[in-house]
């Protein structure tokens, strides 16, 4: 992940770990057994899966706003970069607490420089309105109808049997999860794209629990303030 400076108030990774440090005090340990495991084998696994990366061109894909609008990739980089964000599912904790940090110190550098942001899941529209209007998201929040933009680039993964079960005890379905059968979500990951779909910064995260912090979003599209101290001096 990357460096943490120059943004105001803790870091992902410090809130984060706030998380982890409650769910110690307060989680039976089979239960926190399962979480942790499951984030390991990711963790463990994540090189045996080829990923998109930087020089890639994404497909032409079109994802869906929670109005039911459709939202072409072209049309996101008709004039520019645009950052993909690219999170679980609506009352997932790690990422209501992600998004949440992407408003506050990301989304004001992207606004003043027009650069789109958009927030894509593959749960059904119908509950990912939840999480826009629970923090009030300034920027749109898609859905990736059947994981298909997610699965091209390579993002998903597949519950193991632990944490399926323990899903379905709590009344979870995998339809309810990503609107298809099969238990499977995109590894949190944040997606710079250019003109054409070309790939200029890609950084996925197979803990979910450890993601993408604003400094290194903003630095790859030269707008940390060493960057713009770099211009300046230039």
């Amino acid at each position: 992940m990357s460096t943490e400076q120059n943004v105001t108030g803790p870091s992902l990774r410090a809130r984060f770990q706030a998380v982890e440090d409650e769910r110690r005090r307060s989680w039976a340990p089979d239960a926190l057994a399962i979480n942790a495991n499951q984030r390991a084998r990711l963790v463990r696994e994540h090189g045996d899966q080829p990923h998109v990366g930087i020089g890639d061109v994404l497909p032409a894909a079109t994802l869906t706003r929670i109005d039911g609008q459709p939202v072409a990739l072209d049309a996101l980089v008709a004039n520019g970069p645009a950052v993909l964000v690219f999170f679980r599912f609506a009352t997932c904790p790690a990422c209501n607490i992600a998004l949440p940090y992407y408003r506050d110190t990301l989304w004001p550098a992207l606004k003043d420089a027009r650069i789109p942001l958009v927030a894509i899941s593959p749960q059904p529209i119908g509950a990912l309105g939840d999480i826009a209007t629970r923090h009030d998201l300034p920027f749109p929040v898609l859905s990736d109808t059947g994981l298909a933009l997610s699965r091209a680039l390579g993002l998903t993964y597949v519950f193991d049997t632990p944490s399926r079960h323990a899903a379905e005890a709590k009344g979870g379905t995998s339809e309810a999860l990503n609107g298809t059968a099969s238990w499977e979500l995109p590894k949190p990951s944040v997606i710079v794209i250019g003109p054409g779909r070309v790939v200029r910064f890609a950084d996925i995260s197979p803990d979910w629990m450890d993601r993408t912090e604003t400094p290194a979003i903003l630095a790859a599209l030269d707008l940390s303030p060493s960057a713009k101290e770099r211009h300046h001096a230039a």
